[in-house]
């Protein structure tokens, strides 16, 4: 499952690498990857793939879910697509409460003391997916744990989690992605040391 998933997102462009130009992150960090999973939504054929595998960590994972909350905005159609194979209430979790209205912060019906379960497309540091797991549990709800797509396995993140006591489940993560690209010719043997020392401190790579 973790090696086709990665797989399939370089193949769809999903996950692009470039050690020698590297791109810009919004936290101002450089890096050598971009991860756009949106695109899978694009793609039947992995859409489907990424929904069904979903699925099957969901029920060897959280079998007591009793709903799905997306995580505004990449987590919410893999969230809605996850919940309707598996005939589960959705609801979404905004960024921030809407500026009108009820302002409301969650988005569909949450039952105190529902079991949840979050979906993501893609965990960094992780800190806008435990933001919305606090704000799940602020409005009664209980936080079985979080599945997502991808992450790159970021100390930070795996500290943050932790800390947050939420469980974790991805899909694939950064060995595998860098094992992918290695065999599917993405990038050179030699490439792989400085993709390395990105993942291990990002911070401060590329200065």
């Amino acid at each position: 499952m973790a090696q086709r998933v990665a797989s399939e997102l370089l193949r769809i462009g999903a996950i692009k690498i470039q050690a020698q130009k590297p791109f810009t992150w919004a936290s101002g960090w450089k890096s050598p990857i971009y991860c756009d999973n949106r695109l899978s939504l694009s793609f039947p054929e992995v859409r489907t793939a990424i929904k069904n595998y979903l699925k099957e960590v969901m029920l060897q994972e959280f079998p007591k879910a009793e709903a799905i909350a997306g995580v505004a905005t990449a987590g919410i159609p893999q969230g809605a697509l996850l919940a309707d194979l598996l005939d589960l209430p959705f609801l979404y979790v905004r960024s921030k409460p809407k500026g009108h209205g009820m302002e409301n912060m969650i988005e569909g019906k949450l039952e105190q003391g529902q079991q949840i379960v979050l979906v993501e497309d893609l965990v960094s540091t992780g800190g806008s997916s435990i933001k919305a797991a606090d704000d799940i549990k602020a409005a009664g709800g209980k936080v079985l744990g979080m599945l997502a797509i991808f992450t790159y396995g970021f100390d930070v993140a795996v500290q943050n989690f932790e800390k947050a006591n939420i469980s974790l489940v991805c899909l694939s993560n950064y060995h595998y992605l860098l094992e992918e690209a290695l065999k599917e010719n993405y990038i050179e043997e030699k490439e792989q040391t400085t993709l390395k020392d990105w993942r291990d401190n990002p911070a401060e790579w590329g200065k």
